[in-house]
């Protein structure tokens, strides 16, 4: 299971660093949402994937007795998605607003429309 999420982070890495490397707009967003996903994939592999019961120690010991699930990448995956939530509604807003000045959204031509000005 670990060596099949190992090869998805690495596919997701790959996808979003060939998307961002693109000219067009478009594709630079979602090779950001792809990396982003593959960020948090990375995340979750480094918390183990381990299948247990939550980290409620019982009344009557001082520590865990069984395998448990650890809260923090969960807590850090949660966090980075909102984070990247976030960007990506900035990002998305950003390039709605540069196509309807620009009127492209090939970096390129806007680069040529930057230097004619």
């Amino acid at each position: 299971m670990e060596i099949l999420l190992a090869i998805m982070i690495g596919v997701l890495y790959a996808a979003g660093i060939y998307m961002i490397l693109r000219r067009s707009l478009v594709k630079l967003i979602l090779g950001i949402i792809i990396l982003g996903n593959g960020a948090n994939l990375l995340i979750f592999l480094l918390g183990r994937v381990v299948k247990g019961s939550p980290p409620i120690i019982p009344a009557d010991s001082d520590v865990f007795q069984s395998v448990y699930a650890d809260p923090v990448p969960q807590a850090l995956i949660l966090t980075a998605i909102v984070i990247s939530f976030g960007l990506q509604s900035f990002a998305i807003i950003l390039v709605k607003r540069a196509y309807k000045v620009v009127k492209t959204d090939d970096l390129d031509e806007m680069n040529a429309i930057d230097k004619d000005s």
